[in-house]
């Protein structure tokens, strides 16, 4: 899939294609309950499209003060394909650790450090007693760093991204190794139901800017549902430009029978002043579950 930044572009979906391909029908036949028919209303929350502001109680950044605050480097390599090697930080210098990310400029989208992928990780930190001892999966996991971080924090983590991206997988396997993480590195395509997926039962679903290319976001919530409705109480975590089509999300949304539980601005809600003064953009953060009162 390519990266798609064009306003025109993004306006351009199209809400009539949703027809689905014979894969597909293990999963209609696993979702149960899940209508092919548009809805006109939504009984249960809506996508909320007004990010939340405020920080929430329990939620608050680490105290990092001035002089411990570490800044995250990115070192070159004289190798003719471009590889880099960023380094992330995260807590403070007396408590905290650092994780080495292998980039490469000259590859796809999934071997470079997006913003959204920074912001996401540093909620997964802040959030790590949610995350000690459960299974999660990072969808479109690309070089991971959330997913590192869950797995920092006490998590199970299987690390996804599309079957077809074999340099993409390497690479994620190369990163578990150099910061002596256990992880699961898994082929996922987004829409395909082979048996690897069958095998998941995750807690906590991570996506970092996963939702980018219009042409893929059906088939990536269907992804989503299938694995929500493996697990109860489960949930997707993303974290995404608003660039992305809000109207095309709502959609997709009220159809797979989902609703958003919290919105926030990746920014000015949780995220360290001097992470944020590195980063551009208008992101934010969104976690996502099944609308059980649909399901009824």
């Amino acid at each position: 899939m390519t990266h798609i930044y064009s306003n025109d572009r993004i306006c351009q979906y199209q809400l009539t294609v949703f027809g689905q391909h014979v894969h597909k029908l293990a999963a209609f036949c696993y979702i149960k309950t899940i209508s092919m028919a548009s809805r006109s209303q939504s009984n249960g929350h809506s996508f909320c499209l007004e990010p939340e502001f405020k920080q929430e109680e329990g939620n608050k950044s680490p105290g990092i003060e001035k002089d411990d605050e570490i800044e995250d480097s990115v070192e070159s390599s004289p190798n003719r394909d471009m590889t880099t090697y960023s380094q992330h930080y995260f807590g403070s210098i007396k408590d905290g650790f650092s994780i080495s990310i292998i980039e490469n400029m000259k590859e796809e989208y999934g071997l470079f450090v997006w913003p959204s992928s920074v912001i996401l990780a540093e909620y997964v930190w802040q959030q790590k007693s949610r995350f000690s001892g459960v299974n999660v999966v990072e969808l479109g996991a690309g070089t991971s760093l959330p997913g590192l971080i869950a797995s920092k924090v006490g998590a199970d983590v299987t690390l996804t991204d599309d079957l077809s991206k074999a340099e993409v997988l390497s690479n994620m396997r190369r990163v578990c190794n150099i910061n002596d993480i256990k992880c699961k590195v898994m082929g996922v395509t987004w829409g395909v139901f082979e048996s690897p997926i069958f095998t998941l039962h995750p807690k906590i679903i991570l996506g970092a800017d996963v939702l980018y290319d219009t042409s893929g976001f059906d088939d990536l919530f269907l992804t989503v549902t299938f694995l929500l409705q493996k697990c109860p109480d489960s949930v997707f975590i993303t974290t995404y430009h608003n660039r992305s089509g809000h109207h095309l999300i709502e959609f997709l949304m009220e159809k797979w029978r989902l609703k958003c539980t919290k919105l926030l601005d990746g920014f000015s809600s949780f995220l360290p002043p001097h992470k944020a003064s590195k980063l551009s953009g208008d992101i934010q953060l969104a976690e996502i579950v099944l609308d059980e009162t649909s399901l009824r």
